[in-house]
């Protein structure tokens, strides 16, 4: 498994605290970085403001992205992705509450590399990072523009 960080854009501090909680059961070491609302995580993505400091807040291999978010909604957050040459190729998983077929299909047309509804129990969550840790941290090759320096965990 790799050790490249993860940006988390979720704006429910309970889903936070439970997904941090999953990833220790799932153990996966990624550094795992937060965004609020859809603002913040273009903010974080772009280098802007705050996230100027790409030693403390370095660009994600990965961004795990909710849907509904204040200021900017996910699909906007990912269709700005999408748009934006420094980001493009970075792999986005949906995590979403809901599965409607709309909201499935638009991810998709917009860019989306998987979906996934957010289990509603504790142990549902952590299997769903486990096999997000399997195959997206451990079997995955990530484009070269989304990686630094891969830095295996033993």
């Amino acid at each position: 498994m790799n050790q490249f960080p993860i940006l988390y854009v979720e704006d429910n501090e309970d889903d936070v605290l439970l997904l941090r909680f999953a990833f220790k059961r799932a153990d996966i070491l990624n550094p795992l970085h937060f965004a609020q609302d859809g603002q913040e995580a273009i903010d974080y993505l772009a280098g802007a403001g705050k996230f100027s400091d790409r030693a403390k807040y370095p660009i994600p291999s990965l961004v795990l992205l909710d849907l509904k978010l204040p200021k900017k909604m996910g699909m906007e957050v990912l269709h700005w992705i999408r748009e934006e040459s420094s980001v493009r190729k970075l792999p986005v998983v949906i995590l979403s509450a809901s599965a409607q077929k709309s909201d499935v299909d638009r991810c998709y047309e917009f860019g989306a590399n998987a979906f996934l509804v957010k289990p509603s129990d504790a142990d549902g969550l952590a299997d769903m990072c486990r096999a997000l840790k399997h195959f997206w941290l451990t079997y995955n090759i990530f484009p070269p523009e989304c990686v630094e320096a891969p830095k295996p965990i033993q």
